[in-house]
């Protein structure tokens, strides 16, 4: 029965449950307070640190900063605790695969934090609170399945998630016409909204695989009405002016893995793949647009276009260069790695210079990392392999692939159409913010990371529902 597609009148309700569950009566009660919660949370998550207070304690030779973001995260995992000490943790059980290899990258990291060489390191302070944001941030993961238990539970979180998404596409556009606000760049050019451009593009790409979720699976409305516009406007103009073209990439290859996974249960036609071609389309033209120079240079750089010298640091050829560092790094310490954050630090980086600039002439030498200039390998895959190796990395992916592989049996098999709706949304999304991640290095305690470990908390929600019906 699972692998039939549903009949019209079930997959119109794929993202929801019954019509009159769209009610605020129905949606704010008791039993939704775990999830208003969270709902309440995200404007506090997905606020870059610069515009939020802070209270600032000594911690050895740095200081740590005390945000709202973080007091949010804590309310969200105190709800999450008293949900399981009232209904047990039980829910928690259909996800281990997540839990055992988020838990043991977890550890990894923590030996790569303690390792003797970062205990050494001048930088260990800053470091280790790098580590305990990270892991802080991780806890969402599991607070979301326990608090995320009913289809107005899923509507009361996405409906805040989308509608904050619209909240910081609106202010990146008035940016993007000329409006100084928040840090804006240049009129015409992307723009970070209240976050980075990486975290805007994060929380756009969840609003975006929202609707493309409510594509695929033939969807007419969602439950507020106004949330289908919202989140299909939000998701493509948030990504083309975050300009991100990770982020694009990774969409094209979400959008094809979340139809094939709906195509088993809702059998989507011709019009629906054609809508999704569309949406991918808009998202790649409209980027390829904002980011036209920093593109052209890039041509120039490979030697595809062009061959006048480089008159400043260009964007991708300076990525390229960081990645090498990065990946050389990586060979000579292909296990274990260099430690936590030390990809970073002259003492590592700065035997391997020399070799990237004779392998990259043409690059400015501003782009190269030195000290007073330590850019980061800035790819969350190259940086993990050197700075925890293949072991690191292979755990991050593990990670990664369990929530996909949860998410996908969701979408594929769980009983409930809010379970199935949740499962092809974060199959989207985990995809994009994986192609996301590839542009930025490991920052603990952004919004990035909320977005992502929200998105496998979701897949674990998920997979408790297939688990119950299971038997």
């Amino acid at each position: 029965m699972a692998d039939r597609p549903y009949s019209g009148a079930v997959a119109s309700e794929a993202l929801d449950s019954a019509h009159a569950s769209t009610g605020l009566r129905v949606l704010v009660n008791r039993d939704a307070l775990g999830a208003l919660v969270l709902a309440g949370s995200i404007p506090f998550l997905f606020l870059h640190e610069r515009y939020q207070p802070d209270l600032s304690v000594g911690a050895g030779t740095t200081t740590v900063d005390i945000r709202l973001s973080d007091l949010a995260v804590l309310v969200v995992v105190a709800f999450a605790a008293a949900a399981a000490a009232r209904t047990g943790i039980s829910h928690l059980r259909a996800a281990r695969a997540l839990w055992i290899s988020g838990g043991a990258l977890l550890v990894w990291l923590a030996f790569q934090t303690f390792r003797p060489v970062s205990l050494d390191d001048a930088r260990f302070d800053e470091h280790l609170v790098s580590f305990l944001k990270l892991v802080e941030y991780s806890l969402l993961a599991v607070a979301v399945p326990l608090l995320v238990r009913r289809a107005s539970d899923l509507t009361i979180v996405l409906g805040g998630l989308v509608l904050w998404a619209g909240v910081a596409v609106g202010v990146a556009l008035l940016q993007f016409f000329g409006v100084d606000i928040f840090g804006a760049w240049n009129p015409g050019w992307r723009q970070p909204s209240f976050l980075t451009h990486h975290d805007l593009a994060g929380l756009s790409a969840v609003a975006l695989s929202l609707a493309t979720a409510g594509i695929a699976s033939r969807r007419q409305e969602l439950p507020a009405r106004p949330l289908f516009p919202v989140a299909l406007g939000a998701g493509v103009l948030g990504l083309v002016v975050a300009g991100s073209l990770a982020a694009a990439g990774g969409l094209a290859l979400g959008v094809a893995v979340l139809w094939l996974a709906a195509r088993r249960r809702f059998a989507p036609n011709w019009r629906h793949v054609l809508a999704l071609l569309s949406v991918v389309a808009v998202v790649a033209g409209g980027v390829t647009a904002v980011r036209g120079d920093a593109l052209e240079d890039f041509l120039r750089f490979i030697g595809v276009r062009g061959d006048n010298p480089p008159a400043g640091v260009e964007t991708y050829s300076q990525r390229t260069v960081l990645a090498y560092i990065g990946l050389r790094i990586a060979e000579d310490n292909p296990v274990v790695g260099v430690g936590w954050q030390r990809s970073s630090r002259p003492e590592v980086f700065e035997e391997y210079v020399d070799d990237a600039r004779r392998r990259f002439p043409d690059v400015v030498d501003l782009a190269f990392p030195a000290e007073g200039r330590e850019w980061g390998v800035q790819n969350l895959y190259v940086q993990m392999l050197a700075d925890a190796g293949v072991i690191g990395l292979v755990l991050l992916l593990l990670v990664g692939g369990s929530a996909l592989i949860l998410a996908w049996r969701a979408a594929i098999r769980a009983p409930t159409p809010w379970a199935v709706g949740s499962g092809l949304l974060v199959v989207c999304a985990v995809i994009t913010l994986a192609g996301e991640w590839a542009s930025l290095g490991i920052v603990a305690g952004i919004p990035l990371q909320a977005a992502s470990c929200v998105l496998f908390g979701l897949a674990a929600a998920g997979a408790a529902m297939v688990r119950d019906a299971d038997g």
